[in-house]
């Protein structure tokens, strides 16, 4: 049986956090929120008006059925990052923080000197850090050395929808992690989902790929499963692949 995702001591059942940016209205990401079967929700807080309890995102947000987690988005460095934690933790009361440092708008690829410096800045501040970074391995520890309660390493730039393009680099920020590796960014399809799960992935966090469906509603759901069914091929042991083929019914021992 699979164990449920822990992070900094809290237990979550479902592997999948939704980002929510992008949607059409606020209705529609409330629904699809209740399609993914998530958890974990992700708000940029320099995006929406967080002291505004009419704000319309936030009001799709069950804070009693999901776990608020704020980000800093649009930082563009470890001074500015801490800053917009520090207003997130006043307002939405929480110490909770997915990091964000992305000085550069048009590949939007985390700085990896900022993120580091404002992990520790963080870190020492209180909070619960849970960094988006570069999929770099030697990063990775470096930050769970610090206290990060998680490495999130993207598999592809942020709204690419490419997939996973840092397979080898996110394989072994897997192998040599302590703590939970979330593939953050570039998740387009319910197929990419399924494969950072199988590679051994703790969970993934998926939103363009959602709210810029035809069907934000039903694509939550597809990722959902695919998330799940990623997950229990992980479990089961995936067999090695071969360049021969290997008979399904062996030859030796043939009746005739």
């Amino acid at each position: 049986m699979d164990k449920p995702l822990v992070i900094a001591n809290r237990e979550f059942r479902s592997r999948l956090m939704i980002g929510t940016g992008k949607f059409a209205s606020s209705e529609l990401l409330k629904s699809a929120l209740q399609s993914s079967g998530a958890e974990i929700v992700t708000v940029a807080i320099r995006r929406v008006d967080i002291s505004n309890k009419e704000e319309p995102i936030l009001k799709a947000i069950d804070r009693g059925r999901y776990f608020l987690l704020p980000n800093t988005s649009g930082a563009r460095d470890a001074k500015e990052a801490l800053k917009v934690a520090q207003i997130a933790r006043e307002i939405l009361e929480t110490d909770w923080i997915k990091l964000e440092v992305t000085p550069d708008p048009r590949s939007l690829l985390p700085d990896p000197v900022e993120t580091y410096l404002a992990a520790k800045m963080m870190i020492e501040d209180g909070f619960v850090v849970l960094p988006y970074m570069p999929a770099d391995p030697i990063l990775a520890k470096r930050l769970e050395d610090l206290g990060c309660a998680t490495v999130m390493p993207l598999g592809s730039p942020i709204g690419s929808n490419r997939g996973i393009r840092t397979e080898d680099a996110i394989r072994m920020i897997i192998e040599n992690s302590s703590v939970p590796v979330v593939v953050d960014a570039g998740i387009g399809a319910p197929s990419h989902a399924a494969y950072a799960m199988e590679m051994g992935a703790d969970a993934v966090l998926v939103n363009t790929c959602i709210a810029t469906a035809k069907d934000p509603v039903l694509m939550a759901e597809a990722i959902r499963d695919a998330v799940i069914a990623g997950r229990k091929a992980f479990i089961a042991g995936i067999p090695p692949q071969s360049i021969y083929a290997r008979p399904s019914s062996p030859l030796k021992g043939q009746i005739f």
